[in-house]
């Protein structure tokens, strides 16, 4: 499959697989499996999805039939991590600072001004650190696939000013997902940090409830959230993947053969739809930039000076453990 920006970018809710209707209508399959996402269809996650799906069908001969339900159809990132653990949903991926409410260790990879580049992150997360948080996941009854896919660095976004240095923080009202860690970081730039899960952010930056966010090009492009926002500043403040989360008890029940051709298909998909991220992010400053929003390069040392200055390092360094926090340095480098 090519991927294109048009691709990416335009095409419609057709790029996903409807909940209801397999891409292979014919014969009823042996297991069917609900996988649901917060993106929108558009996002490369789920064209990538939909591309799985069928190579699943395909090499499974029609026993694995993989139901997509993307943009948050099925509820909200804590409504569907509760149902991914009770089994109400067999696949679910989610931002490891989000799972962190389950799992403390998981937010670990995003620690703020953590990653100075992408080849550090795969480093790191198809590396020891990777490993040690899918080891920590397998304790909360989930299993984590092998690559995280990737979400992208987070960058900040305002209807009111731009983002310049960590000064430019102080009071401001910044939707946050929920988690703590993202609270904690924002605290320590005096900001005024309002946990909302993703489905509600569009309308709460639309009614002011907030000022700003912060995500990554990509979702900022395909939620359109241009359209309620002016202003973007480059922080890459966090890298952000999501975790391809698992049912423990679904996925044992199924033979082992369909495990491995499961899995090889959802870890290859992962990789590529980090390349399909890498490439969209890439191209689109430029093209929300001619759709009006305004662009600014933030000074990052302001705001990892004032993390230190703030504790926060220390803290977080402290929640985690020695270990984790060796593991996370060996990529990153001195934080604390």
């Amino acid at each position: 499959m090519t991927l294109t920006r048009r691709t990416l970018l335009t095409a419609t809710g057709a790029a996903v697989a409807l909940p209801t209707i397999s891409a292979f209508a014919q014969g009823k399959a042996e297991f069917t499996l609900k996988y649901a996402n917060n993106l929108p269809v558009t996002h490369p996650m789920n064209v990538r999805a939909k591309e799985m799906a069928e190579a699943i069908r395909t090499d499974t001969k029609g026993r694995v039939d993989l139901q997509i339900f993307p943009s948050s159809q099925l509820g909200s990132d804590t409504d569907m991590l509760s149902q991914v653990r009770s089994g109400g949903i067999e696949f679910f991926t989610l931002s490891g600072l989000i799972l962190s409410t389950l799992v403390p260790a998981a937010s670990i990879t995003g620690i703020g001004f953590a990653f100075h580049d992408y080849d550090t992150v795969w480093k790191a997360l198809d590396g020891e650190l990777g490993a040690f948080v899918r080891k920590e996941i397998a304790k909360a009854n989930l299993l984590a696939m092998d690559h995280i896919w990737d979400n992208g660095f987070r960058q900040i976004t305002s209807s009111t000013k731009p983002i310049q240095t960590a000064d430019d923080l102080k009071g401001f009202k910044i939707r946050v997902p929920v988690s703590p860690l993202w609270t904690s970081m924002f605290k320590a730039f005096d900001s005024a940090p309002a946990s909302i899960n993703f489905n509600e952010v569009y309308s709460a930056l639309q009614t002011k409830i907030v000022d700003g966010q912060e995500n990554p090009l990509a979702i900022i492009s395909t939620a359109k959230l241009n359209e309620v926002q002016k202003y973007c500043s480059i922080t890459n403040h966090m890298w952000d993947g999501f975790w391809f989360l698992a049912n423990r008890r679904a996925w044992e029940r199924l033979p082992e053969d369909v495990r491995t051709i499961m899995a090889k298909h959802i870890n290859a998909a992962g990789l590529k739809e980090r390349a399909d991220v890498a490439a969209l992010n890439a191209n689109l400053q430029k093209e929300l930039s001619e759709k009006g929003m305004l662009f600014n390069q933030a000074k990052a040392d302001s705001f990892r000076d004032r993390l230190r200055q703030a504790g926060f390092y220390a803290e977080w360094k402290g929640k985690y453990g020695d270990e984790a926090w060796s593991l996370l340095e060996r990529y990153s480098g001195k934080l604390a």
